[in-house]
C-alpha cells in the first residue's frame, strides 16, 4: 500500500519574506538555518490555513506573511504537527469583544463582555488583533507577543485537554508537570498575596495561562523569565528552542 505524498506549499517569494523578516525584530535575530526553517513553516501556514480580516481590515501578502511567521515561530522546534487540527486566523483591527457566560452554583446565569487581543478555541479558529501584532512588532521586549501567546494554546489543546501542558514524550511530560506546577502554585499564591511579580499577574488565571503567559516572556524577555522561573525558562528552550532575545 502507497502513501500519496504531500507536495510542498510553493515557496513565500524571496521579496516578501525579506521585508518580513526586515520587519519582524525577532526573525531579524534568526540565524540562516532557523530562518529557513520558519520560512517553510509559513509557507505551509499560507497554504492550509484560511486568513480572514474582519471589521474592515484589509490585508496584503506582506501583511498575511507576517501572521504567518509569527504563528510559526513558536512551531522552530515542534514542527508542523502544530498546525494540526484547526483551519482559519480571525483578524480583528484592534481588541476585540466576546460575549461570555456562566451559571454559578445556585443556578444563576451572568452573562458579561470581554475585552481580547487573541483568543484560541480548542477545536476552532485562531483570533488576532493587527494592532496588537503590530505593537508587539514595535516593541518586541516588552513581555507581549500575543501570537506566541495563542500558538501555546493550540499546541497545549493538540493532546485534547487545554491545561498547560502540551503533548510530549512521556518522561518529559512527568517533568513539565512537575515543574510547571510548583511554579504556578508559587506564583499564584504570590499574586494572591499582593507581591509584586514582574511577570505579568494573568499567568495566575489558570494553568494554560500560565503556560501561555510564560510563552510570551520566553520570546519577548528571557532574561526576566529565567531569573524568576529558571525550571520554567529550561523546559520552554527546550520546547522553542533559544530565544531570538536570549542572546
Amino acid at each position: 500500500m502507497f502513501k500519496r505524498l504531500r507536495r510542498p506549499p510553493p515557496p513565500i517569494p524571496d521579496p516578501v519574506w525579506n521585508a518580513t523578516r526586515e520587519g519582524v525584530p525577532w526573525l531579524q535575530r534568526l540565524d540562516d538555518a532557523r530562518a529557513g526553517a520558519l520560512a517553510m513553516l509559513s509557507a505551509r501556514f499560507l497554504h492550509e490555513k484560511t486568513i480572514t480580516p474582519v471589521g474592515g481590515l484589509t490585508l496584503g501578502e506582506a501583511e498575511r506573511c507576517r501572521i504567518a511567521a509569527l504563528c510559526c515561530l513558536p512551531l522552530l522546534e515542534f514542527g508542523a504537527e502544530g498546525l494540526h487540527g484547526w483551519s482559519q486566523v480571525i483578524v480583528y483591527p484592534d481588541a476585540f469583544r466576546v460575549n461570555r457566560s456562566h451559571v454559578d452554583a445556585a443556578g444563576v446565569l451572568h452573562e458579561w463582555q470581554d475585552e481580547l487581543i487573541g483568543e484560541a478555541w480548542e477545536q476552532g479558529p485562531l483570533i488576532l488583533s493587527w494592532a496588537d501584532l503590530s505593537a508587539d512588532c514595535d516593541d518586541p521586549r516588552a513581555g507581549y507577543c500575543v501570537a506566541a501567546h495563542e500558538m501555546a494554546h493550540k499546541l497545549d489543546a493538540l493532546d485534547g485537554v487545554l491545561d498547560g501542558t502540551p503533548p510530549l514524550p512521556r518522561p518529559w511530560q512527568r517533568e513539565w508537570a512537575r515543574d510547571f506546577q510548583a511554579a504556578y502554585d508559587a506564583f499564584a499564591d504570590a499574586v494572591d498575596a499582593g507581591h509584586d511579580t514582574a511577570i505579568d499577574a494573568y499567568a495566575a488565571e489558570s494553568p494554560e495561562e500560565f503556560f501561555a503567559v510564560a510563552t510570551e516572556y520566553h520570546f519577548s524577555d528571557p532574561q526576566l523569565l529565567r531569573a524568576k522561573m529558571p525550571a520554567v525558562a529550561d523546559h520552554l528552550r527546550r520546547l522553542y528552542g533559544v530565544s531570538p532575545f536570549e542572546t
